[in-house]
């Protein structure tokens, strides 16, 4: 079964990740809930990082009435303050690795990518994870990546963010798959997402 981790575990892991090829990987996915499936092939395109509002859309293939047909969900995500510095250290980053790659650089606009640009492998990237996990002093072996998710879902519920506005969040039509879901982490009330975040992450800013 799926579980959280709690508000001092998520900071030791994204101090722990700090300076490491998983820090934005870390930090996007317990801010923003992506799914593991959605931040493996996110492209560059789709983040502005450079503006007065930093905002990420975020593309999900959703089935329609249970058939092979699928369609394309969008959701826009307002991106709070840590994520989008540590998106901009992980532009520079990639930016030293096609520069090291040459003409062996495959340019796919990820921005979550191979040395040499192309795709993560899930298992390459649960190995990653669970590196800086245990440099945190979790048993990684307990742990994968869309438990990320569920701690963002945790993480704001308890900071009194309401289901409606979570749901919205996670990409659900509707709230009763959120509570369904994640029915373990959920609490009542609300306030703003994004400002939430940036509150409740803080500690891991020093």
């Amino acid at each position: 079964m799926s579980k959280s981790m709690s508000l001092k575990e998520a900071v030791a892991v994204v101090k722990a990740a700090e300076g490491t090829r998983w820090y934005a990987y870390l930090v996007l996915s317990v801010a923003t809930g992506i799914r593991t499936e959605e931040i493996r092939r996110l492209g560059w395109d789709r983040i502005g990082i450079d503006g007065e509002v930093a905002v990420m859309d975020v593309w999900t293939s959703v089935r329609e009435d249970g058939e092979t047909k699928t369609r394309w969900s969008r959701r826009s995500l307002e991106l709070p303050r840590i994520a989008v510095r540590a998106l901009r250290a992980h532009r520079a980053m990639q930016a030293r690795w096609r520069l090291a790659a040459g003409e062996a650089w495959q340019e796919h606009g990820l921005v979550f990518s191979s040395q040499v640009g192309t795709e993560l492998d899930r298992h390459n990237v649960l190995r990653g994870l669970r590196r800086v996990m245990g440099s945190a002093g979790l048993d990684a072996r307990e742990w994968t990546a869309r438990e990320l998710r569920h701690t963002f879902v945790s993480l704001l519920s308890d900071h009194g963010v309401g289901i409606e506005e979570i749901s919205l969040l996670v990409g659900h039509d509707g709230t009763d798959t959120t509570e369904r879901v994640y029915r373990r982490q959920l609490r009542p009330v609300r306030c703003s997402a994004a400002e939430a975040m940036e509150e409740i992450l803080k500690e891991a800013r020093t």
